[in-house]
């Protein structure tokens, strides 16, 4: 057993998306770029309404997956195709955009802690136009288990013997929300063969195999191994531990589309304008 280390720490970086909310974003600045296959990862994090109310309106998406995991507050989803639904405090959506679906995510309070996270993750060029397709999972649903002193609650992949609610994505996730109380040593499994990143969200831990301190609004790229070893501290630590397997395909990004060439990106922005986006080839 090999326990991964850290080889970066990136500070998330103050931003804006949708129609002005402010949020922190890790993953996607030009400090980091991707951890394939993931692409990017904002934090939205306030109780003022201002910074929320006007929400993400519709906008498109094509050749990639939007993950919205909610720790506090109500969002409601509406797409072209007819869909919808409500996003609740625990709760979280695995939308796979595939070909491409207009959609918003609109705050469903006034006032209060809206608190969350987006996560792009990448999709092979082979998939990149698939059908769309939603995964839903209410709070319940997402198991929650107890790895030493930690309290995880398992999004997508395995572990301590419990699976994640997300399922047939290729790129075989982990993602973990893992509570570790004050001082304590946790160790988790994560594939030798995934690339692997760290977002601290709550307090501050120590992470792989020297230990490297990771405060609050941090992301810490991980290295080579098949273990991570974590510790809170003095005030405890609370993280999300992302793990894929990597793509190693080129990417085109722009905007809200996400292709393999400048030539289907294009072809996007193109379909997008026409409104074929979503329509099926």
């Amino acid at each position: 057993m090999a326990n991964r280390d850290v080889v970066r720490v990136v500070k998330a970086q103050p931003t804006s998306d949708g129609a002005g909310v402010r949020l922190n974003r890790s993953l996607g600045t030009q400090a980091l770029p991707m951890v394939d296959p993931f692409l990017m990862l904002d934090e939205f994090y306030t109780d003022k309404p201002d910074d929320y109310l006007a929400g993400f309106p519709s906008h498109p998406h094509r050749g990639f997956e939007t993950v919205t995991y909610m720790i506090a507050g109500a969002m409601e989803h509406e797409d072209s195709v007819g869909n919808r639904g409500r996003l609740r405090a625990g709760s979280v959506q695995w939308m796979t955009a595939g070909r491409g679906i207009v959609h918003s995510e609109m705050p469903k309070q006034q006032d209060g802690l809206m608190w969350g996270f987006q996560l792009w993750v990448n999709l092979p060029r082979a998939n990149k136009m698939m059908p769309p397709r939603y995964q839903d999972i209410a709070p319940e649903d997402i198991p929650e288990v107890k790895v030493g002193a930690a309290t995880v609650r398992v999004v997508a992949g395995e572990v301590a013997g419990a699976k994640g609610p997300v399922e047939g994505v290729v790129t075989a996730p982990l993602m973990l929300d893992a509570k570790v109380p004050a001082g304590e040593r946790v160790t988790f499994d994560v594939a030798r063969d995934h690339n692997a990143f760290v977002y601290v969200f709550e307090g501050e831990a120590r992470l792989g195999a020297h230990a490297t301190p990771v405060p609050r609004g941090h992301a810490a790229v991980l290295g080579d191994g098949d273990t991570l070893d974590a510790v809170a501290g003095d005030g405890g630590a609370r993280f999300l531990l992302l793990a894929g397997k990597p793509l190693d395909e080129p990417v085109a990004r722009y905007g809200p589309f996400v292709m393999s060439s400048e030539a289907e990106i294009r072809q996007a922005i193109a379909d997008y304008q026409s409104g074929r986006l979503d329509r099926p080839a």
